[in-house]
């Protein structure tokens, strides 16, 4: 069987180390400290830590996975369960969301021009399959209506 190596770096080094690539989540950074093997303690610690200084902050990982997800064409409802999933506060999504200001229905209508260059289906199935690619972008039936009915049709 398989046996974990004890970590030769302290938590907070690992933690530091981990930030100082990319901006995490505070319960991705558990996650990941957790996964390899330092004690609950020690994750605590270290994520106290890096609170205090600053090097972790959820308001500011929130914002950037919400540009992130607008840069890739992703609606409100996608990025808001993803961050979700990231186990980020509802106040804190919302204050992020806030403060990128989007027009989600020009969003999706660039993201709609992008994918369907050829126009607005005429086939029901075809339209169906442009329908359910925006709803699983994130985008609402308003919006999908709206990007959609402003494409050509075929």
């Amino acid at each position: 069987m398989y046996q974990r190596k004890p970590p030769t770096l302290s938590a907070n080094e690992t933690a530091i180390q981990l930030l100082s690539r990319r901006d995490h989540g505070e319960y991705e950074l558990y996650q990941k400290l957790s996964f390899k093997g330092y004690e609950e303690s020690e994750v605590e610690a270290a994520i106290e830590l890096c609170k205090s200084y600053r090097y972790l902050d959820d308001l500011r990982f929130a914002k950037s996975q919400v540009r992130q997800h607008i840069y890739k064409g992703h609606g409100e409802r996608r990025i808001r369960q993803e961050l979700n999933q990231k186990r980020v506060a509802e106040s804190v999504v919302n204050e992020a969301m806030m403060e990128e200001q989007v027009d989600w229905f020009e969003l999706a209508k660039t993201t709609a021009e992008k994918k369907f260059r050829h126009g607005k289906a005429s086939d029901p199935k075809e339209y169906a399959k442009q329908v359910r690619f925006l709803q699983y972008r994130g985008f609402s039936f308003e919006q999908i209506n709206y990007a959609l009915d402003s494409l050509e049709t075929e």
